[in-house]
């Protein structure tokens, strides 16, 4: 047996397959490692990257660096590149080969394929051209290009992929990382969710599960990083997060403003505007021309939802995707949003209120020093700023662990 399939059968050991539909996914893997439809050779990928030359990198992550390449047929690639000095990193980069090979969806991240040579592994993946959502909502030179009609796309599509890994894929998937640095942009601005090195397959049976808290400052569920509590309801918290940070414009690990002699963090600053009526204050000025304020101010509602502090109230990610695809109409109430470290109340869930039951961050944490601008009510008034700074967290981001 060669080395690939060695590789891709320690990739599929793991997995137990406990129904007839599980086995056949099982039997499926099978059949591509036998067939190495997903192999590539490494003089291939040498070749594709320039001998994964400095100037091709693309990032670098807890596992090793990122090239871009291109193809003989043309296909641009992106290749990640195991660090062979990197135990944690080499958990989630098998990790990630192993949910990956099952997962096909247009809004995650495509895995074309993989290699092992010698001591080399890699992953080879379709190269998305707009680079993450991060690095263009919070540059202030390229948050521009981001008007509102690509922000909405982007929330519908994430959404879908959302719903695709806890409801419609071969295994139900928790992503554990959604954050704006693990959304991708394609040409076409279609939205890709990338980086599942810390995702987990989720039982079928079970509501939850209790695991070893890791993700990123900003967009973890409060229950999460209290007591290990992982849910899909943990993934639907941050992506609410992500709603609101693509409607704001504003990072929630680095937001804060101070109002009534309080200290609000983005999450906090949003209610607080939707409890007085104005939510549309919320929104960037970027967007302002471009802005449907019916759409915003569902969508800022959605985020409400998505990010209470009890995670029964929170919707699952088919109402979302139902609420967003319909035109805006009457939302459930949102209770206050979760905060770190605090404890919710058990809630009533409202009359016809319908629910079902991570990594360190690599890149830099510093803010940008911009302050939040508010608008008036209507997307095309004059708008007026806010003089509080933003201020960083002094820690950065980090995993956190129970």
């Amino acid at each position: 047996m060669s080395k690939s399939k060695e590789f891709f059968q320690h990739l599929i050991k793991p997995f137990k397959f406990n129904s007839g539909s599980d086995r056949r996914s099982g039997d499926d893997l099978q059949r591509i490692a036998q067939q190495e439809q997903k192999h590539f050779p490494f003089e291939v990928l040498v070749a594709a990257t320039n001998n994964f030359n400095h100037h091709q990198k693309l990032g670098q992550g807890g596992f090793g660096p990122v090239y871009r390449g291109k193809l003989d047929d043309g296909r641009e690639i992106a290749v990640k590149k195991l660090s062979h000095s990197s135990n944690q990193g080499k958990k989630e980069f098998e990790n990630e080969a192993r949910l990956l090979a099952r997962v096909q969806h247009r809004n995650v991240v495509n895995l074309l394929g993989y290699c092992v040579h010698g001591q080399e592994k890699l992953l080879v993946y379709e190269y998305v051209t707009n680079e993450s959502l991060d690095k263009l909502l919070f540059k202030s030179n390229r948050k521009s290009e981001l008007d509102w009609k690509r922000r909405y796309e982007i929330i519908s599509g994430v959404a879908r992929g959302l719903l695709y890994l806890h409801e419609d894929s071969h295994n139900r998937i928790i992503h554990r990382d959604i954050k704006a640095g693990n959304i991708l942009l394609d040409d076409k601005w279609t939205p890709k969710i990338a980086d599942f090195g810390m995702a987990r397959l989720f039982p079928e049976d079970q509501t939850h599960v209790n695991t070893r808290v890791a993700g990123t400052n900003g967009y973890m569920a409060p229950e999460y990083i209290r007591n290990g509590h992982l849910s899909a309801k943990a993934d639907v918290f941050s992506f609410g997060v992500v709603v609101l940070e693509l409607i704001s414009g504003q990072k929630n690990s680095s937001f804060n403003i101070d109002v009534d002699a309080q200290s609000l963090s983005l999450l906090e600053w949003a209610y607080k505007l939707y409890k007085k009526g104005k939510s549309l204050d919320f929104m960037d000025t970027a967007v302002a021309l471009s802005a449907v304020p019916e759409q915003v101010a569902m969508c800022i509602q959605i985020g409400l939802l998505c990010t209470q502090g009890d995670p029964q109230l929170r919707p699952d990610m088919r109402r979302i995707v139902i609420l967003l695809s319909k035109r805006p109409g009457s939302l459930e109430e949102p209770t206050g949003p979760g905060v770190p470290g605090a404890r919710h109340r058990r809630s009533r869930k409202p009359p016809g209120f319908s629910s079902t039951a991570g990594t360190t961050d690599l890149s830099d944490s510093h803010t940008t020093g911009s302050t939040f601008n508010t608008n008036t009510a209507t997307a095309s008034a004059s708008t007026s700023a806010l003089a509080s700074p933003l201020r960083s967290d002094r820690h950065g981001k980090r995993p956190v662990q129970s």
